[in-house]
């Protein structure tokens, strides 16, 4: 089963209404919201982080990176960006960087960035970089039931010349 389907399925059998979103190849969450004319602040991102032998799935906008040392104090253990070797194992159904933030479907504990909720909805990949689902944030919420944390951080404007 694909990511898309079993988020599909899931979605389904919880009554949860949903979009999927066809959309040009895009590899980045920047160009992806742009792909689906979303803004970058609606468009949810997977990021994995790692500590002591543990991995951590980190839900933010796409315009955000997340501040290391912040998500640290969240989960109360050092931590840094897990490379894309050592988490491609854990998402068997997706394509490398395109998982969805659905912890529970790869047994992760979800943290996400208490920014997301300032939208009714969010938009994330479905486990490939041509497909994405748009479903409504406190939907996301009772689903998935992560973790709210500040650890997202804008990234610095370029300085002008």
């Amino acid at each position: 089963m694909t990511a898309l389907e079993h988020i599909e399925q899931y979605l389904k059998q919880r009554k949860v209404r949903y979009e999927v979103i066809h959309h040009a190849r895009a590899f980045t969450a920047q160009q992806v919201a742009q792909a689906e004319h979303v803004p970058g602040k609606m468009q949810a991102k997977v990021v994995v982080l790692t500590g002591n032998g543990s991995f951590y799935m980190a839900v933010l906008p796409a315009s955000c990176h997340v501040a290391v040392e912040e998500f640290a104090k969240v989960v109360g253990r050092a931590c840094r960006l897990a490379t894309e070797a050592e988490f491609e194992n854990l998402f068997p159904d997706c394509e490398v960087g395109a998982m969805p933030p659905f912890g529970s479907f790869y047994n992760l504990p979800v943290y996400a960035d208490a920014s997301l909720q300032e939208d009714d909805e969010i938009v994330f990949q479905a486990g490939t970089h041509t497909e994405s689902v748009k479903v409504a944030w406190n939907d996301f919420v009772k689903l998935q039931h992560p973790i709210m944390a500040h650890f997202g951080k804008s990234p610095k404007p370029a300085k002008l010349a």
